[in-house]
């Protein structure tokens, strides 16, 4: 009877392991998403650049077009938390300021040698990848 609930508890934490890591999908940062975020090829991207990316990916997460992101169109890209936190006026939606405020938060994290520009390796970070969950 122990070594059965031994082995249930090792299958169950292995599921939710993997269940945990898959949800967590990471952006790939090669020559592709480059060309996308940094259209004037300099190696890095500015916060410019990255609220221009933000800007279409708003678009393109707004089906109905009412201006406003809601925690379905956000799925995958933010969590209830986040959703919260990113929301100063709590009424459950995201608009294109408050859309735009968490990109500068993120961006912000994201740049640790404050130089206002992101290259691949700030990219790549965990922070990195948090903002490109926005921008990609």
């Amino acid at each position: 009877m122990f070594p059965r609930i031994i082995l249930t508890l090792g299958l169950l934490v292995g599921a939710s392991s993997v269940l945990c890591q898959s949800a967590v999908a990471e952006v790939a940062v090669d020559a592709a998403l480059m060309k996308v975020l940094d259209p004037d090829a300099d190696g890095t991207v500015d916060l410019a650049e990255v609220k221009a990316a933000g800007a279409a990916v708003f678009k393109k997460l707004d089906p109905d077009n009412d201006g406003t992101l809601d925690a379905k169109e956000l799925s995958g890209r933010l969590d209830e938390a986040g959703l919260k936190a990113a929301d100063p006026d709590n009424d459950g939606t995201l608009d294109m300021d408050e859309w735009n405020a968490l990109i500068e938060k993120d961006f912000k994290a994201a740049d640790p040698d404050n130089d206002g520009t992101l290259d691949e390796a700030e990219l790549k970070s965990a922070v990195g990848q948090k903002l490109l969950l926005l921008i990609a």
